[in-house]
This record gives structure tokens, sequence and C-alpha cells, in this order.
């Protein structure tokens, strides 16, 4: 087999940063999603498999493929799982119960899976000669005189048709699905003032134009070597979904020293097992029997005052027994005590500023910001439901 040379530039580049990017955040989306049960894990798995997709996409593009033929098509099967992961990520925040009816949805990915077994099976020289036909490569092909066949049904050059006709169903399902959601609330989807609403809407935009460059693509070029317009689109929404993820997370609300690790962070603390209990539990008693969280000055050294403990050691308990930052905790708190009296009688005539205020918040967008983080539902949505 002859080799290949290798090409690296600038789209070569911001498809592996949107790669990298997207493995990174997934890991945290998924880890907190999982601890929470937050519907969220759909879009953490969703923007992993993206990631996964666009590996193999940035393989054939720079031409490393031919160094690790193993991987070659190895993400084909994952395209029949993105828009159940989205189908899946907004009826979840729209309110769906989910069920095990819910695996269904995978099947088209389980049968695909299993048929590129066939592939997957073949020898490396039958991968190498398939991939220079799929990129067009002006290169003699590797003749062994070996009847190999990875497509015994002859239905692989079908895969893209059937992608793309299995995604415009789930683009019907999903659209009668925001069209009812928004109709509950008298409104419409394109004039709607209910926040995850629009999120979805919005959310939605970038799925059809994801679509819509498949399709052009596929119709402009032959085989796949136009996917890396696909994958250039969906590096920048990976890369925005970061900067938004940066910009609303509480740890710019937290005293941390620059470049401070967690594994770190306590390592030197004389605190032993029996004592985290004891400090647990006496801020478990002021947080629910004294609602120091109802007060908007709360604070990491209010509260170690008030136990009479060391804030160092109030933080290290928080962290560790409750998998929470002091400023997670206080959040969780104040949440939980909103959904209470907006399901009060009084609690229905107040408006969202009055109950934020009530539990502690100074503005109606770090409550909302945080319920929603919390309930996937902003509160004028929980109290309407």
């Amino acid at each position: 087999m002859q080799d290949i040379p290798t090409h690296l530039n600038a789209i070569a580049l911001v498809i592996f940063f949107g790669v990298i990017f997207g493995v990174y955040i997934s890991y945290f989306i998924i880890g907190k999603s999982l601890k929470k049960k937050s519907p969220n894990i759909y879009m953490g798995v969703l923007i992993l498999v993206l990631a996964l997709i666009m590996f193999e996409g940035w393989l054939n593009y720079t031409g490393y493929i031919f160094q690790a033929l193993v991987l070659t098509n190895f993400s084909e099967p994952l395209n029949f799982v993105i828009a159940p992961l989205i189908y899946l990520f907004m009826t979840a925040q729209l309110g769906d119960k989910r069920s095990a009816k819910d695996a269904m949805h995978f099947i088209p990915f389980v049968l695909w899976l299993g048929y590129c077994m066939f592939f997957f099976a073949m020898p490396d020289t039958f991968k190498y000669n398939d991939n220079i036909r799929v990129m067009q490569l002006d290169i003699l092909e590797f003749s062994n005189g070996e009847p190999y066949t990875g497509d015994p049904l002859g239905i692989r050059n079908f895969v893209n048709l059937a992608t793309i006709m299995h995604i415009l169903v789930y683009i019907a399902i999903v659209t009668r699905r925001l069209i009812i959601a928004a109709q509950k609330n008298g409104e419409t989807i394109f004039n709607t003032s209910n926040k995850t609403l629009k999120s979805l809407r919005n959310s939605f935009y970038h799925f059809l134009v994801i679509t819509v460059i498949l399709i052009v693509v596929k119709i402009n070029f032959e085989s796949d070597v136009g996917d890396y317009l696909i994958f250039l689109y969906i590096s920048f929404m990976i890369f925005l979904t970061s900067y938004q993820i940066m910009n609303t997370s509480t740890y710019y609300s937290e005293a941390s020293s620059f470049l401070e690790g967690p594994v770190l962070k306590y390592k030197k603390s004389s605190l032993e097992e029996e004592g985290k209990d004891i400090i647990l539990d006496a801020i478990t008693k002021v947080l629910k029997n004294e609602k120091y969280f109802l007060s908007s000055t709360a604070s990491l050294s209010g509260l170690a005052k008030a136990i009479n403990e060391s804030p160092h050691h109030v933080s290290q308990v928080i962290n560790e027994k409750l998998n929470q930052s002091f400023f997670e905790m206080l959040a969780s708190y104040r949440v939980e005590e909103s959904k209470i009296i907006l399901k009060s009688a009084i609690g229905k005539k107040l408006t969202i500023e009055e109950v934020a205020e009530r539990v502690g918040y100074n503005s109606k967008s770090a409550f909302n910001t945080a319920f929603k983080k919390l309930n996937s539902q902003t509160p004028s949505a929980f109290r309407d439901s």
C-alpha cells in the first residue's frame, strides 16, 4: 500500500479544536446531568456523538485515516443517533416523561451498527481502497485479488439518503411537538414569551441549518468530500456552547485561586471523616431549621460563623460530602423553597421578582438562571404547569 501524504490547514485546525472542545464539555455535561438526573444528559451525549463523527471526518480530511485504517467509517452508525437525541432532549425539556420505550428510537442505529460489522471485519487493504474511492484520490488502489465485500446487500451507498430521511422524520415530529407546546400557552412557536420554548426553538433552528447544509453538501459533492462544511458549522456551535457554559458558570461567584485543582484543594486538611459528618449535620440544621439561605447576604464565611467552624472546613465538607460548591448548595435550597412558594395560594399572586427576593435572590435573572438549571424550566413555567 502506498503512503498517503497528510495535510493540515486552517479548516483542519478548526475541526480538530471542535472535536477537543466537544469531548471536553460533554464530559462535564454528562457527569453533572447523571448526578442531578437532568435532561441535559441528552445534550451531553449528543455533543459527544457529534465530536466522534467530526473526528472521523477530520481523519478523512487530513489523510490521517490511512494511518488508522481500523477507524474507517467507525462513526457511520452514529448518524442515526443524532436526531433521536435531539428529540429526547427537547421533549424532556418540555416536561415529557421518559420510559423504556425511548430505546426504540435507537433501533435504526443498532441495525446499522450490526450491518456495519461486515465492513469493520474487512482487512486493511479493503479499507485502504475504500478510502481512496470515497476521498476521490488520484492514487492506484491496492490489488490483492481477493473478492472482499463489506456490503453483502449492496445498501451502503444509500446511507446518506437514509440519514437525511431519518433526520427529516424527526424534524417533523419535533416541529409538531414544539407547536403543540406553544399552543398550550396560547402562543405560536415564532412568537412566544416562554423562555424554555424560545431556547428550544433557537436550538431547533441550528438543527435545521445543519440539515440544510447536509442536504446541500450531499447534492453537490460525491461521497464524503464536502463533509468538512458540516463539521465547520458544528465546530462553531460547539465553541458557542462552550462559551455559554463558561459564561453562566458559578465559578465567577466564588473566591478561587489561580489554577486551583479540586484534587489538591484539601490535600493537607486535618479534618477526619467523623468531623466532616458533624459539620455536615450542623450545616443541614442551619439551612433547614434556621433557613440561613433566605438571606440575600448569605455567604460561606457567614455560614461558617453560624456553626463555629472555619470557612475552609465548611467548604471542604460541602464539596466532598455534597459534591457541590457553596453557591450550588445555596441555589438548591433556594430553588426548593421557591417551588413551595410558587405552588402556594399566595405564591400564585406574587410576581417572580417578589418570589426571588423571598428566597434570597437580588435579581430576577439570577433566580431564573438557577431555577431553570435545576428544574429545566423557568419559575413561571413551573407555576403554570
